[in-house]
């Protein structure tokens, strides 16, 4: 990256810095003629100085004439003025939002270089450095860099142009005014550097204070159990205010100088217009300027004064945006960067690798100059499985970061079919090799999209748009291409099929089943499946799939066995194992229309209500709902398991309600407030009358539960109709998982084992219609989350490895990836995925030796050094350090 902000800025945008240069020269007559014509119009329209008939005005050196009467001539000069003043600002809007374009478009070419930056950092520059410091840096500091990209040559230009016609004004009425506006000049373009030079260096520390700030969040974030289980709290509190401290004291000296430039420049700006009406006062008292001479010199000096101003704020802008640059470009340029070439150049398609992977005196010695390994040498066909075993500080780690290409050794060399695998680009390593280390961070998205992630390298296939869409396409890559950004559209189709051995993205879904059996991930995504939902326009064949299963499931649950453990829907019936709210929507709520937790005081729900008169009944059986759970509950203890079990209220809000009850018991319920109210009634939406068994919603209480629901359905106004998705037995419920949706129902309360029963019979059903493909594909629609934390620890490496699988690499690299997995597990897991691999390479950095059983040959590393090489049996025998590993493990 270019060190110097300037040379960033020329280099990536000369040609429109001269373009907006040429612009801003174009309007320097036309600000001249702004204040030239308001004099013309005082002294010679108004004024009578015209010397007419005929008049005549002098603009731009040139005397204009005029044929016509006084009042004539007034008029023509004064839409002169005001077409003039139109084309000024037009030519300062178009200026600056020209500016503002090339603004947005360096400070996008600045993002994406430290972008790129961050790919190709050496992997130990990560353990150095902050994640919330670099996401800082290109999120918010570039920011404020990139705002003043635009006018780093065209705002002095702009300004001082502007400066420059007051100064040309001024000095041809008289040159002792123009003397007086620029005599105070020199004395704040002496002071105000120097006051700025400490403005900066505050700045500066306030920058690094901030970083200090945002690690320190980070590392709090990311430690958040630590600090619960330790009681650090306090603490961490303590060294946030130590933080806050820094940042206050630095702050506050900064805004102390800030202002008192400000002050400076505020009292300098005032002494001119003292020094106009004293000057020039006398001089037209003596004859010798004009009044409208006086007038539009003073007019001009307050034009002079906002540029000047800006001029200022442009250089303490600069002087701080050079300050960021500067410590931006040292944070984002480290030593061992990989060169961009081998990240991003592709390469020629040779084919899969043949030969061995040969290591010949492979040392690394890491960024504090600890050598971590030490001369080591071995080879490896590419249809062999190498187990790799150590303890501690082996090296073993390093050993497979090297392999993947992830650090470059010190000395020695590595060589894959014959490569240096130094030199070869990631185009052919992230395709012919693939690595997974102990832990995997995921990217946000689907699972599916988390296994095909290894597949992604480059477009493969164009979205087909419309008119309209091809035009906005182009138009986004021709910006991309001016601000040096990916030339690729991120909406295409990536996935290279061909290296999973499929065509397309149906045929590699039977790729995707394929490896989740090998790691044992299909049940998870399956379960996943059942509990997520889909689109059922986007995704039509899975709704149909889940229709045909619930037409399935509701034969068999005729059947003696399963009778009585499912209440179906039925819009004609009311359902007593689901909830009042439930029964009254008859439908799943869609955004936050109707908050089933807030029924009681939704304007529709009481209109409703109030219609089937049930808005009293319901406030009364409130009031008795809360006088049997104060009853039931005021002597059991806080956390009590029945609170959870029976309570629509929690011990909390207990005594709440208490005083809530006294007050009506006092009052009446219809002198209550509106407040207690809502609570009395936000109660019976939450009773299951098969559950809670209280007999207060009888027969006539579900009739007319039932009057509400199709009145509710009815009336539903056109800004509410997609706040439910309405129960239809012959619909898809789109608001509802795909269980469910098979399911259209509510398990009955009290049956034994009903749980299990039911979702081992949707799963016989499943499989039975030949099902089971549509509801994985379902499951691999669920989103992991931020780095995959909707998942667990083990299903997100059996991802990882899948993912690995899925490519059918010429060399995978497992660095511990099944450390997480108990030893039974692992055993079954590593035999799997080797009789996988039959025929392929496999090195694996093992976290238990007895695990290299699985293996044709064992590499034992110690203290950095490659100590024994042969066969499990072989090792074994011999009582080296590998029979002390297995010892040690027993």
């Amino acid at each position: 990256m270019d060190r110097s902000l300037f040379s960033f800025i020329w280099k990536n945008s000369r040609k429109q810095q001269l373009y907006l240069l040429a612009v801003i020269v174009a309007a320097w007559p036309v600000g001249f003629l702004v204040l030239e014509l308001p004099k013309a119009i005082i002294d010679r329209a108004i004024g009578g100085g015209g010397g007419g008939p005929p008049y005549s005005a002098s603009l731009l050196g040139i005397e204009v004439p005029f044929f016509g009467d006084q009042i004539t001539f007034l008029i023509t000069l004064c839409f002169a003025f005001m077409g003039v003043v139109v084309v000024n600002n037009g030519l300062k809007y178009y200026i600056n939002v020209y500016k503002g374009r090339l603004a947005e478009r360096l400070l996008r070419r600045l993002r994406f270089d430290l972008f790129s930056h961050v790919l190709r950092f050496p992997m130990p520059h990560f353990k150095r450095t902050s994640q919330g410091e670099l996401i800082s840096m290109i999120t918010g500091e570039s920011e404020q860099v990139g705002a003043f990209t635009a006018g780093a040559y065209a705002d002095p230009a702009f300004l001082g142009g502007q400066l420059l016609v007051a100064i040309g004004f001024i000095l041809a009425q008289d040159w002792r005014l123009a003397v007086a506006a620029l005599a105070l000049y020199p004395i704040q373009i002496y002071i105000i550097p120097k006051l700025q030079k400490r403005v900066s260096a505050l700045a500066k520390r306030r920058l690094r204070q901030v970083r200090h700030l945002s690690d320190h969040v980070g590392e709090a974030v990311s430690g958040i159990s630590e600090v619960h289980t330790n009681d650090t709290a306090w603490l961490e509190l303590s060294r946030f205010t130590d933080r806050l401290a820094k940042i206050y004291n630095i702050r506050y000296e900064l805004f102390r100088r800030k202002y008192t430039i400000k002050f400076l420049n505020n009292f300098i700006d005032k002494l001119a217009p003292f020094i106009f009406y004293l000057i020039g006062g006398i001089l037209v008292i003596q004859g010798n300027l004009t009044l409208g001479a006086l007038v539009a010199v003073i007019s001009a000096h307050k034009d002079m004064s906002a540029p000047w101003k800006e001029l200022l704020n442009w250089y303490q802008q600069r002087e701080d945006a050079k300050v960021k640059y500067e410590q931006i470009v040292t944070q984002f340029d480290p030593p061992g960067m990989l060169a961009s070439g081998l990240q991003l150049d592709d390469a020629e398609d040779q084919g899969p690798f043949e030969g061995d992977v040969e290591l010949s005196n492979v040392t690394l010695i890491d960024e504090d100059d600890v050598q971590r390994l030490s001369n080591v040498t071995f080879k490896m066909g590419l249809d062999r499985h190498f187990a790799v075993v150590g303890g501690g500080g082996s090296g073993k780690e390093e050993l497979g970061q090297l392999l993947a290409r992830l650090v470059f050794p010190s000395r020695g060399s590595i060589r894959i079919g014959g490569q240096d695998l130094t030199q070869l680009p990631q185009a052919v390593t992230g395709r012919r090799l693939a690595y997974v280390a102990a832990s995997t961070p995921l990217q946000a998205g689907a699972v599916r999209d988390n296994l095909l992630y290894g597949l992604k390298h480059r477009p493969v296939r164009a979205v087909d748009y419309d008119d309209d869409g091809q035009r906005l396409w182009e138009s986004d890559l021709a910006e991309a291409q001016l601000t040096g950004n990916a030339p690729f559209d991120y909406a295409a189709d990536w996935v290279d099929y061909t290296a999973a051995g499929a065509t397309n993205s149906e045929d590699v879904f039977g790729k995707l089943v394929e490896v989740m059996d090998v790691v044992d991930l299909s049940n998870d995504v399956y379960q996943m499946g059942l509990r997520g939902t889909i689109d059922p326009i986007q995704r039509p064949e899975i709704a149909e799939s889940v229709l045909s299963a619930r037409n399935a499931l509701k034969d068999r649950l005729q059947e003696d066995a399963y009778r009585d453990l499912v209440e179906l829907f039925d819009r004609e019936k009311y359902n007593t194992n689901a909830t009042v709210a439930e029964n009254l929507l008859f439908g799943n709520p869609v955004g936050e229309g109707f908050d089933m937790s807030g029924l009681a005081e939704n304007d529709y729900v009481l209109q409703v209500l109030d219609k089937v008169g049930l808005r009293d009944r319901l406030l009364d059986i409130g009031q008795q709902v809360a006088a049997t759970m104060v009853e039931i509950f005021a002597d059991l203890p806080p956390g009590h398991e029945f609170f959870e079990q029976y309570s629509f209220i929690s011990s909390e809000d207990l005594p709440e309600f208490q005083a809530l009850l006294a007050r009506a018991d006092r009052e009446t319920l219809t002198g209550l407030s509106d407040e207690d109210r809502v609570k009395l009634l936000s109660l019976p939406f939450k009773i299951i009358p098969a559950q809670h068994r209280l007999g207060l919603i009888d027969d006539e209480i579900q009739g007319k539960l039932l009057e509400a629901r199709q009145v509710f359905a009815e009336d539903l106004p056109a800004s509410l109709k997609g706040a439910v998705e309405f129960f239809d037995a012959d619909k898809y419920n789109a608001a509802a998982s795909l269980q469910d949706n098979i399911l259209f129902g509510k398990l009955a309360y009290g049956q034994a084992e009903a749980s299990q029963s039911v979702g081992a019979l949707i799963t016989d059903t499943l499989d039975q219609l030949g099902l089971r493909g549509s509801v994985l594909a379902a499951g691999l629609e669920f989103n992991v989350g931020v780095g995959g934390s909707r998942l667990s620890t083990v299903q997100r490496q059996k991802l990882a490895i899948g993912r690995a699988l899925l490519r059918n690499p010429d060399l995978l690299i497992l660095n511990e990836a099944t450390s997480v997995l108990d030893p039974a597990t692992q055993s079954e897991f590593v035999s799997r995925v080797l009789a996988h691999r039959k025929g392929r390479a496999v090195i694996w950095m093992l976290n238990r030796p007895g695990l290299a059983e699985h293996f044709d040959r064992v590499i034992v590393m110690r203290d950095g050094r490659s100590t024994e090489n042969g066969a499990f049996a072989e090792l074994n025998s011999n009582g080296g350090v590998f029979a002390d590993l297995l010892k040690s493990a027993a």
